[in-house]
């Protein structure tokens, strides 16, 4: 699952000293993250501004900049907390059941995180290919680490011949990049398939017979 915005129960400045929110603060700080998701959706980061964001938001600058101090730390907020949901596919995999079940069940995941969340897909995507400049550390840090453990997981399948022989960790950059791509390149797919055209029912067909034929043994 995406964001709940309703769930976000801290500000990076409430966060920071330690005290919870009041239930008004959690709706505004929600306000405050559905808006800047919008906002920079549409406009990017350097686009975007405090005031845009206020004025999606509904509420004055100032009381925004209560919760936030700058535009940066909205984004950089945003960002982390849309990176722990993105990852959350990946830390479901485990050695439960037949291994190729649990990647397939991992592709439909991702996949459907695609059509379900496009703008969160697009705002991640769009951090990444700008160096990753506000999450980087998250990059080099946690995600290597879960990286690492599934590479680890997935070449002991290898090794036990339950699946076939695959890099591991190159088999998880193409699921990414062949799940999200459909978020990612949305424009393009319609302009390609048409406008009324629901790409996801085939594209869930053809991903989960491409990753089977490759991984059956």
């Amino acid at each position: 699952m995406c964001c709940n915005w309703n769930s976000i129960n801290v500000s990076m400045r409430q966060e920071a000293n330690g005290k919870a929110q009041t239930r008004i603060q959690k709706e505004k700080t929600a306000k405050i993250y559905a808006a800047a998701l919008s906002v920079f959706a549409a406009q990017g980061y350097r686009g975007a501004t405090l005031d845009a964001i206020a004025l999606e938001a509904g509420m004055s600058k100032p009381n925004l900049l209560y919760y936030f101090e700058s535009k940066e730390t909205i984004h950089t907020a945003l960002i982390g907390k849309l990176m722990e949901t993105w990852l959350d596919p990946l830390r479901e995999l485990n050695d439960d059941g037949e291994p190729l079940d649990n990647i397939l069940d991992y592709v439909k995941r991702k996949l459907e995180m695609s059509r379900n969340y496009p703008r969160e897909s697009r705002l991640f995507a769009n951090e990444i290919l700008q160096g990753a400049p506000h999450i980087h550390h998250l990059l080099s840090g946690e995600l290597k680490q879960l990286v690492e453990e599934k590479s680890t997981l997935i070449q002991h399948w290898v090794t036990a011949g339950k699946i076939r022989n695959v890099d591991p960790v190159h088999l998880i950059f193409s699921i990414w990049s062949l799940t999200q791509h459909y978020a990612d390149f949305d424009a393009q797919i319609h302009a390609v398939l048409g406008a009324d055209t629901d790409p996801y029912p085939d594209a869930e067909d053809y991903l989960l017979t491409l990753f089977s034929r490759m991984l059956q043994v």
